[in-house]
Parts: structure tokens; sequence; C-alpha cells
């Protein structure tokens, strides 16, 4: 079994724990947990937490200290899909080839599956023995600064429905939107095993370009993909008049930019102080992956 298999299962299980854990509310038709459950447990291609553990895995072997970030940021990642999917949001009712969590629960449970999901991010680090009380800090600081720059790429992704905007735009609300967990994803694994301020400095560019390179590929996939696939609509982008990148400059163009991107993250590995090859074999899977 591949290494990055072996991580999408061990926050799988991890994700199961922590979910499984929370306290019943026996005053309650049904249990918060068990919304969260189904979103968080649906699937997916866990490419957050798994470069967590990567990122972790060249300064430190330790992988038990890294659980409980890779989960944090997955449950933030699925937060933001469940309150994305609502009819005030990107109004999707297809996630993970499964009906999306408010067409199950309907909307109000899902906002606070949502909310319960968020709160847990944040928790189970604060709550973890083996990371040392001024590390927790800063992992929440970067945790809590990139939650809220997601929230304002969504913000931008609202207010450009049915307009003709400038790429500049388009490239700074993917940054936002998708490239700010991401770049968490990888300062996370790095910060959690104290790299040095050269190292984080360098996964950062490596991030950003890693980031926008995922999302145009999203966008050319969105196009390209079909629905069983893809795990939700094909063709979203269009149906919703949602300018993407092959909107804008084409399907060739977008396909050559995300590759130049995943190759220009791939280069910037080589400055970082410690053997880069399970990074870079993880981008290149990225860069040729088909949903």
């Amino acid at each position: 079994m591949k290494i990055h298999d072996q991580y999408r299962e061990r926050v799988n299980s991890c994700l199961d724990s922590y979910l499984s854990s929370i306290p019943s509310s026996p005053n309650s038709d049904i249990e918060l947990r068990d919304i969260m459950k189904y979103s968080v447990l649906a699937g997916g291609k866990r490419f957050r937490p798994i470069l967590t553990y990567t990122v972790a895995s060249l300064f430190d072997s330790e992988i038990e200290k890294t659980d409980s970030c890779a989960c944090a940021i997955e449950l933030i990642h699925i937060y933001s899909l469940i309150h994305d999917d609502l009819p005030a949001m990107d109004d999707d009712d297809i996630r993970h080839n499964q009906p999306a969590n408010h067409k199950v629960f309907g909307e109000a449970h899902a906002i606070l599956a949502g909310d319960g999901l968020q709160a847990l991010a944040f928790s189970i680090i604060s709550s973890d023995p083996l990371i040392d009380a001024d590390i927790k800090i800063k992992l929440i600081d970067i945790l809590s600064s990139s939650s809220y720059t997601m929230a304002e790429g969504q913000l931008i992704d609202l207010s450009v429905v049915s307009k003709k905007v400038d790429i500049n735009i388009l490239k700074q609300m993917h940054q936002k939107k998708t490239g700010a967990l991401l770049n968490c994803s990888i300062k996370l694994g790095a910060v959690l095993h104290n790299a040095n301020e050269n190292d984080v400095s360098i996964l950062e560019s490596f991030a950003n370009h890693l980031g926008l390179a995922y999302q145009i590929q999203d966008d050319v996939l969105d196009v390209t993909t079909p629905d069983n696939l893809l795990g939700k609509r094909q063709n979203s982008d269009a149906v919703k008049n949602k300018p993407s990148y092959p909107s804008i400059i084409g399907l060739d163009d977008s396909i050559k930019t995300f590759k130049n991107l995943y190759q220009n993250a791939i280069d910037e590995l080589s400055h970082l102080s410690v053997k880069s090859d399970p990074l870079r074999l993880l981008t290149n899977r990225l860069m040729s992956r088909t949903f």
C-alpha cells in the first residue's frame, strides 16, 4: 500500500474515533454527531490531511503527533463544504456521490453540523496531550486565520456569479477559498515539528503554487469529468453562471496553467533543508489526478 493511501486510512480511522467519542444527547431526536458523521465519513480524497502528514514526515517520524492537526484541517474543510452546499450559498444537492447534508437533514441541521465540525477542529488540537502548549497556540492561530481567509474567498465567489471578471479576481478568489486551507495543511505539518523559518517560507511559496494549481485543475475537471467520477454535478460552474479559468482563458490554456504551477511548486522543494521526495511524489500524483 502506498504511503499516501496509508495516511488516508489513518485519518479516516482517527476522524471516526473523534466523532464517535462525542457524548450523546439523550434529549434530542437526532444526534448532532450523526449528522456530522454523515458528511465527514462519506469519503473524499483527504488531500489536505495527507498533505499535513506528508510535510510532517519530512521533519519527524512521530506520526501520532500529527493526527490531531490532520483531522482538524479535514474537519474545517468538510464544514466548509456543508455550508457551501446550502441553498443560500452554492446550492448543490450532491457531494461525494451522495445527497448533500442539507438534503438529508434539512438546512438548519446542516448549519449546526458545520458549526459543530468547526468547533471540534479547534478542540482536538487544544486537547492533544502530545503537543506542547506554545506549539498549540501557533497551530490554532494558523488554523483560525486560514479559516477566515477561506470565508473571504467564498464571499468573493458569491459576488462574482453571472459577472464578467478579470482573471486576477478569479486568482485571488481561488487563493483564498481553496489555497488558504491547502497552505494551512502544509504549515501545520511544518510548524508542528518546529521546522526552521527558511523551510516554512519555502513551503509557503510551494503551497501558493500548489493551491492555485489545484483549484484551476478543479475548474478543468468540472468541465471534463462525469458526475459519477467527480462526485458532484458536472459543469456546475457553467450551470450557475460562475466564472472559471476555462470560461475566461479556455480549456487548453487552463490545463497548461495548472501544470506549470504544479511544476513551479515542485521546483520550490529543491531549496528545502530536508529531503522532499514524499512531497514531490504527492505533487506529481496530484498533477495527474482525474477527479
